[in-house]
């Protein structure tokens, strides 16, 4: 599936709920993921190198947790994300497969998340991210091969600036904590 993806660091994340409220927009309970972020060994960024992301989900204490493996690429000219997720049963024989397919572990990211539906194929998130100061939002929304990846992009950047929100963040989330990929 593809994706663009566009994350901003929220000024305030109070005055940013109240503008979502007051559109009749409310963000789901919050839930927990933990990712531990793989890449190849002669992994270049900006090379469209695959990075695979072991994740866990809780979204309620009294059911079990989700695993998936995710793998992303970062397609550069296009700036899109070519994105697929699996459901994986044994976390650690799926994270081991990753290590001896070459791939090393460079980050690992916990946060609070919180989500809002948008329409068809479109997310937002509001994530606050263990080690970090504020608060991000971030909205996903796929794209099918007919449709321009540049003007998706600038409708959720028009959507941001309709919320006030201008301080766009390009690193992921593994570069803010861990200076790394």
């Amino acid at each position: 599936m593809k994706k663009v993806i566009v994350k901003m660091k929220l000024k305030s994340r109070e005055e940013f709920e109240n503008t979502l409220t007051s559109l009749g927009m409310d963000f789901s309970p919050i839930f927990w993921q933990h990712d531990r972020v793989y890449v190849p060994r002669n992994y270049r960024r900006g090379a469209g190198f695959p990075r695979m992301i072991m994740r866990t989900e809780m979204k309620a204490v009294d059911r079990p947790p989700k695993y998936s493996l995710i793998l992303k690429r970062h397609i550069e000219d296009s700036n899109i994300e070519i994105v697929d997720e699996t459901v994986v049963k044994d976390y650690t024989e799926a994270a081991n497969i990753v290590l001896q397919l070459g791939f090393k572990q460079i980050a690992e990211i916990s946060r609070r998340r919180q989500e809002i539906r948008m329409g068809e194929g479109t997310v937002m998130y509001l994530d606050k991210i263990e080690g970090t100061n504020g608060y991000f939002a971030k909205i996903e929304a796929e794209i099918s091969e007919k449709d321009s990846a540049s003007a998706q992009r600038n409708e959720i950047l028009k959507t941001f600036e309709s919320l006030e929100q201008k301080n766009e963040v390009p690193e992921t989330y593994a570069e803010i904590l861990h200076g790394v990929i």
